[in-house]
């Protein structure tokens, strides 16, 4: 059983920062890519950013320089320090993560999801 935990969202005004974190538990033998995406009403989920256990990282043109993606992979724990925050940043957060369990088993993983609203 793996689970995925995020934290951090809540209700911030333009210009503003939020950092969110999500921590990966359970039968893990080893986490590939983790990444956040995003969904806000009406529209379809959307990729974030990205990052690979070795510390590539993928964001969407909507956020580059001003969202930064990274991990820890001791902890297996993903963060998105999120800065500059627009009101278009309004969204339900979902933690990603593809996840090789203990029974060598490789399937991908999602968080419940945090709201981050973006005041004007």
């Amino acid at each position: 059983q793996v689970q995925l935990v995020e934290s951090g969202g809540g209700l911030v005004q333009a210009g503003g920062s939020l950092r969110l974190s999500c921590a990966a538990s359970g039968s893990i033998f080893s986490i590939n890519v983790m990444g956040w995406y995003r969904q806000a009403p009406g529209k379809q989920r959307e990729l974030v950013a990205t990052i690979t256990s070795g510390g590539s990282t993928n964001c969407a043109d909507s956020v580059k320089g001003r969202f930064t993606i990274s991990r820890d992979n001791a902890k297996n724990t993903v963060y998105l320090q999120m800065n500059s925050l627009k009101p278009e940043d309004t969204a339900v957060y979902y933690c990603y993560a593809n996840i090789i369990d203990k029974s060598i088993s490789r399937r991908d993983h999602w968080g419940q999801g945090t709201q981050v609203t973006v005041s004007s």
